[in-house]
């Protein structure tokens, strides 16, 4: 008869986990720990970044600001990307132009409210609110439909074309510094084209994933993109002729007879570059233009342009080795060397391709850092605002203010970071 077995004949299951096996499991306990407690602290200083006030760098320029904003209508072409036949082409244009000094006016808000709301509630991006600031603490120079300054009779316009996934209200800086130089800066969102846009009767129209370059690649990427470049050309077209109609009887009274339309230039950031490119090779109209880090496409790459033109480059360009980005800097090249003249072509050493609108002032400097850490970029945002700024007026100070040509070597001169390419 076998012995009864005691709780010492069981086997210990302490006893077969090696030393350096607990060692390493409460290491990683720790480590989690230390996880959990990093990124806890984390989203506290993102929350409390996002939710400080902000103030936009000031307009360096002597006049007042005021913004405007209208609604345009197309009747005569029908939208293709909307879901429904037979839709009209709408379009919300912003307008910051040289007011009064003073005004009563109240402050614009950088991004109106609905439109926050939509983009918040669009965003797809669960953390989004984390990594950006708090649109509503954002505080512009601006100040809310005032009149148009008496200094002048009538002021030079220049049309302004954000990126395909950007509003036009992320390119506020260079804006209201043009203004406050005395420049009327025309800039417009159109649906389906636009990432979001918000009509004032609260409609909101966000662009499907399909109508996105970036979701596509090769062949894909290139059809749709010579799909859109005419539409976005031709809504630039539309806003020009609706200006003329606005200049000759502004049914408000505002600009009737304020705009100078024989002085319209244009500058765009990305494809609103590529787009300014080419509007300006099929319009008349348009008396001289920039494009920022936009790649060309269209018709211009294989005529060019009659028309001062400058292009200004972040700093990757020069390192592109990838085929498709040779092919970019064949084509900027190709078209400035067939420019009879008033052609520059610069980059800003330290720039990314965001460097020239206000995002790198809204996103977290935690995400900032992060991300300068895998090469995106090293110069700060308000210092790269400055130079894209003064790089956009002094050219447009040139070939639509008649200003000396000698002019064009100043930004170089007050900062070593922009570096002349081709002159």
């Amino acid at each position: 008869m076998s012995q009864p077995r005691t709780l010492s004949d069981f086997p210990n299951p302490r006893r077969k986990v090696p030393a350096f096996a607990r060692r390493l499991i409460k290491g990683l306990a720790a480590l989690a720990i230390l996880a959990v407690v990093g990124l806890a602290i984390l989203l506290a200083l993102l929350w409390r970044e996002h939710s400080t006030e902000i103030t936009l760098p000031a307009p360096t320029g002597h006049f007042a600001v005021g913004r405007t904003t209208y609604t345009l209508v197309n009747n005569a072409q029908t939208d293709e990307l909307a879901p429904s036949s037979g839709a009209k082409r709408e379009l919300v244009v912003w307008i910051w132009y040289p007011s009064a000094a003073a005004t009563s006016a109240a402050a614009v808000e950088y991004l109106p409210a609905p439109w926050r709301s939509a983009c918040a509630q669009y965003s797809g991006v669960l953390m989004s609110e984390f990594f950006t600031r708090d649109l509503s603490l954002v505080r512009p120079d601006s100040t809310s439909d005032p009149e148009v300054s008496p200094e002048q009779r009538s002021y030079p316009v220049v049309i302004m074309r954000a990126g395909g996934g950007a509003l036009t209200t992320d390119f506020t800086t260079l804006a209201e510094d043009l203004a406050s130089h005395g420049y009327i800066v025309v800039g417009f969102d159109a649906p389906y084209r636009t990432s979001i846009v918000v009509f004032p009767d609260k409609r909101i129209v966000t662009r499907p994933p399909a109508y996105d370059p970036e979701n596509l690649q090769g062949d894909q990427a290139d059809r749709l993109i010579n799909r859109l470049l005419p539409m976005w050309t031709s809504d630039t077209k539309f806003v020009v002729s609706q200006l003329e109609q606005m200049n000759a009887a502004d049914p408000s009274g505002k600009f009737t007879g304020r705009l100078d339309m024989q002085r319209l230039g244009m500058f765009g950031h990305s494809f609103g570059g590529a787009t300014a490119l080419q509007f300006c090779h099929d319009d008349p109209r348009c008396k001289a233009g920039i494009d920022i880090d936009g790649a060309p496409y269209g018709s211009v790459v294989q005529e060019g342009l009659k028309q001062p033109f400058m292009f200004i480059l972040s700093d990757h360009h020069r390192e592109l080795s990838e085929p498709a980005g040779r092919q970019i800097m064949a084509h900027i090249q190709s078209i400035y060397q067939r420019l009879p003249n008033g052609r520059l072509l610069i980059t800003i050493r330290g720039a990314n391709h965001f460097s020239f609108s206000d995002q790198m002032l809204l996103k977290s400097h935690y995400v900032i850092r992060m991300l300068r850490m895998f090469g995106f970029g090293s110069l700060d945002g308000r210092r790269g605002l400055a130079i894209t700024a003064e790089c956009v007026r002094t050219f447009f100070d040139v070939y639509l203010k008649n200003a000396p040509a000698s002019s064009l070597n100043k930004p170089s001169q007050h900062y070593p970071e922009v570096q002349f390419v081709l002159q």
